[in-house]
């Protein structure tokens, strides 16, 4: 009895131990075999598993809802309830004067043009139609504020061909004639020389007629030097402003809007009586072509206001040079003179010699493109 009791207790202890080991051995299956290759050892029969990389976690991007017009509104337009939404946009880029609330835009009126998908601004709305003249311009929109507008004529030659546009950028150059004057009385030298002789009798004074020229000294006595030919003025060309940005090329339209949504053009009407087959009849007009702009606005600074108005008023021609769109750069320039030119360019005064060309070479080619302005109201010699 002992004996059977002995051999249960026997068997009962080996199904324990069998089921701990059975549990040992399907726990260790289940877990990630690691690689147990040894430094300096070969690891051709080891397997390695890969490490889980992270996944990375994207910094979120702080964002304002802000009102979006999702239709375009027109100038006058009372914005309906679907013309505007709410977006999300990132809140460094959110304009300052951003509307948040739908609220405040629905059933006001667009104080200017508003394009499908631009942001409304607190200064786009207005109240009533009362409010809409107090919009402005669209130059005074679009200037700098520390810049003032200046309009300044111009050309063909001084436009770079019409090249420049609304936006651009351009340089001021311009040229002035120099002439030698009296100190004292401002006046184009040589002075006017008038004799005078006073009768030793009577005392009487005569005037003799005046000359022009200076008293000299020559070995045939006191003479009266006088010149051959009205003064030669002397040419200086500089650049003066730099990076005056264009505000506009032509006239303002009478509403001051130069942008917004183009006007639809009037489609011109068949006339059933027109030419007929083969060309005969009255022939059509001609397509108008639009004038050139004669005119350019410039946003520059104050003082720099100043300084075109006083080239306009000199009347001193004026050429644009375009810079790149790039370019804000203010490089200093030297003035161009005559000598600038013969000591930078290697230019040579020819000397004098006992023969000449036939005939003679009196002057050279002169460019003329359009209306010129005259510096003088009398000229001399070419």
């Amino acid at each position: 009895m002992q004996g059977r009791l002995r051999l249960l207790l026997i068997f009962a202890f080996i199904i324990v131990i069998g089921g701990v080991a059975a549990a040992l051995l399907l726990g260790g299956q289940s877990s990630t075999p690691r690689n147990t290759t040894q430094p300096g050892t070969s690891g051709g029969n080891a397997t390695s598993q890969p490490q889980d990389t992270p996944t990375p976690v994207a910094t979120p991007i702080p964002v304002v809802n802000i009102v979006v017009a999702v239709q375009s509104l027109p100038r006058g337009t009372r914005i309906p309830p679907n013309g505007v939404d709410l977006r999300a946009w990132p809140e460094e880029y959110a304009p300052l004067d951003a509307v948040t609330n739908l609220e405040d835009v629905v059933g006001k009126i667009a104080r200017t043009d508003i394009f499908r998908e631009q942001p409304i601004l607190f200064r786009m709305l207005a109240e009533d139609l009362t409010n809409l003249a107090n919009v402005g311009s669209d130059a005074a929109a679009i200037l700098p504020s520390n810049r003032v507008a200046v309009a300044v004529p111009m050309d063909r030659l001084t436009s770079v061909a019409y090249a420049i546009q609304d936006g651009d950028r351009v340089d001021v150059i311009v040229s002035m004639l120099f002439v030698d004057v009296d100190e004292i009385f401002q006046s184009i030298e040589p002075n006017s020389i008038t004799l005078y002789t006073i009768n030793q009798d009577d005392g009487s004074v005569e005037i003799a007629q005046a000359v022009q020229g200076r008293p000299d000294v020559s070995q045939l006595g006191t003479v009266i030097l006088g010149p051959s030919e009205p003064q030669r003025p002397r040419l200086v060309t500089q650049r003066t402003i730099q990076d005056a940005l264009v505000i506009h090329v032509g006239d303002f339209p009478h509403d001051g809007r130069i942008f917004g949504i183009a006007p639809t053009p009037t489609p011109v009407q068949a006339d059933a009586q027109a030419t007929p087959v083969g060309g005969r009849g009255t022939p059509q007009a001609p397509t108008p072509v639009p004038p050139r702009p004669d005119i350019i606005t410039l946003g520059v600074p104050p003082q720099d206001a100043v300084v075109l108005t006083w080239i306009i008023e000199a009347r001193l021609p004026i050429t644009f040079a375009l810079r790149s769109a790039t370019d804000t750069s203010q490089i200093p320039t030297e003035a161009v003179t005559l000598d600038y030119l013969m000591q930078n360019f290697q230019v040579e005064l020819p000397p004098r010699r006992p023969f000449a060309l036939e005939p003679a070479i009196t002057s050279i080619r002169q460019l003329f493109v359009g209306n010129q302005i005259s510096l003088r109201s009398s000229g001399g010699g070419n």
